[in-house]
């Protein structure tokens, strides 16, 4: 059940959002680590062993690239990231005056959800897909992609490796 589901379903509950920031709840990023790390592994094992190595190495690449999709999906929080943005999006050298964080939030969103989603991957290698993936995710933006993408890519580098988090919640 969604978090806003949980929400409506209990309206008697306040809900801090700590519950979606419970360490080692993060299936998307586990299973999307393991897809990816499953097809690298399998495909490796497959060319050197054969069709029994490749079974084996995508069992064994599932379980690697699982843990590091987990990884990467437990450094971000998307409750703290809103709240980042919304505080900050004014002060971004790409804001254009008449704007409200509503039109730039879907750009921070792509960006920091890809973050999870391709951990690994470059921004110039995966923007054509984050393009696709806003366009389909805009909702009421007034911003296209041409507009939003810096958003996009602001959120994106915040979690660039070796930055601190709490460097990261400044």
């Amino acid at each position: 059940m969604a978090f806003t589901e949980r929400r409506k379903a209990n309206g008697s509950t306040t809900w801090t959002g700590e519950e979606r920031r419970t360490r080692g709840a993060h299936p998307v990023g586990t299973g999307i680590g393991a897809a990816a790390g499953g097809i690298a592994a399998g495909a490796a094992a497959g060319a050197v062993a054969g069709p029994a190595g490749a079974v084996a190495g995508a069992a064994v690449g599932a379980v690697v690239g699982g843990l590091a999709g987990k990884g990467v999906a437990e450094m971000i929080d998307p409750t703290a990231e809103e709240a980042y943005w919304s505080q900050n999006y004014t002060r971004e050298p790409y804001y254009e005056r008449g704007y409200t964080y509503a039109d730039y939030h879907p750009g921070y969103r792509t960006g920091w959800e890809a973050r999870a989603r391709y951990a690994g991957r470059s921004y110039e290698d995966i923007e054509h897909e984050l393009e696709s993936h806003y366009n389909r995710n805009r909702g009421a933006s007034r911003l296209g992609w041409e507009k939003n993408r810096h958003a996009a890519r602001a959120a994106w580098e915040r979690f660039d490796a070796g930055t601190d988090p709490f460097e990261r919640s400044q």
